[in-house]
């Protein structure tokens, strides 16, 4: 399968059932780099739609505290870009065996849709060319740069179309409608709409901004490009709010991380996902 394909046809899958997509983030390394794999197999058994695989960065300027945690953790066992992409290669080919309840089972490949979080930096250092094939070689659908605009990202949306790669990019409540348009001719998969203004981060209540943007987006956007929007969502009510208003998937990151961060079982966090799906229910 052509891999951004793979993106597309999990959100015709769920737009079909009549839901949204629901994506969600973790970093590679989290918990411990050895239980990364099963962490995200527990978010595909809740029901996650599409995976967001970090890559820690030395200054993650578009993250909050808690994902800013999560890079320094993941920096500090190691965790490179090459790191990231051997997991994709475990995922894919389901060679990476877990422990359950003291037995060893192998881990069933994935066809989960995977895309890398990562900022420009070390695109940068491997070279763009050879960081987008190395991506396509190991399983990946789709790459998030957050600290690359469109004015610098011709480049590399060439060689991401070169090798099947969706390319997300950002707009955010300041961001004007032509360049709204602007950034659609750019971007593939989804266009990321950055809910309210700041970092990353969890909110209990959904922000002002959320609703406002995504219906005044919504006419902006081809057809063939879905909106998806995150920072700030913990909560199933959250989700149904944006969904009801139009949205095609919701990102879940912080709020993963922290549970992660502070211990969760991968039992718990498969129920935590399960209850977030609920909310993308339309």
């Amino acid at each position: 399968m052509i891999l951004s394909q793979r993106l597309n046809k999990r959100f015709d899958e769920v737009r079909r059932a009549g839901e949204a997509a629901l994506i969600g983030y973790i970093m590679t390394g989290e918990p411990q780099l050895e239980r990364t794999v099963e962490y995200i197999q527990a978010l595909e058994a809740g029901g996650l739609d599409v995976l967001e695989l970090g890559v820690p960065f030395t200054d993650p300027i578009a993250d909050g505290p808690i994902l800013q945690a999560a890079h320094t953790r993941a920096l500090r066992q190691g965790v490179t870009v090459h790191t990231a992409l051997q997991i994709v290669r475990e995922l894919r080919v389901g060679a990476n065996p877990r422990i359950r309840h003291g037995q060893t089972q192998g881990s069933a490949p994935t066809e989960l849709p995977i895309l890398l979080m990562t900022y420009y930096n070390p695109v940068f250092k491997m070279g763009e060319e050879s960081f987008a094939r190395r991506c396509s070689e190991a399983g990946v659908d789709g790459v998030i740069i957050p600290d690359l605009p469109i004015e610098e990202a011709a480049s590399w949306v060439n060689q991401a179309r070169k090798y099947g790669l969706a390319r997300v990019f950002f707009a955010t409540p300041e961001t004007d409608n032509e360049r709204v348009k602007k950034i659609c001719e750019y971007a593939s998969g989804f266009l990321y709409l950055v809910s309210r203004y700041g970092t990353t981060g969890v909110n209990e209540t959904l922000a002002p901004t959320a609703i406002p943007l995504i219906e005044r987006v919504r006419p902006l956007v081809p057809q063939d490009l879905r909106i998806a929007v995150g920072f700030g969502f913990s909560t199933r009510a959250q989700i149904e709010t944006v969904v009801r208003a139009g949205a095609d998937g919701v990102i879940v990151g912080s709020a993963l991380a922290a549970r992660i961060a502070e211990g969760a079982s991968p039992e718990a966090i498969t129920d935590y996902v399960r209850e977030l799906k609920a909310g993308t229910r339309r």
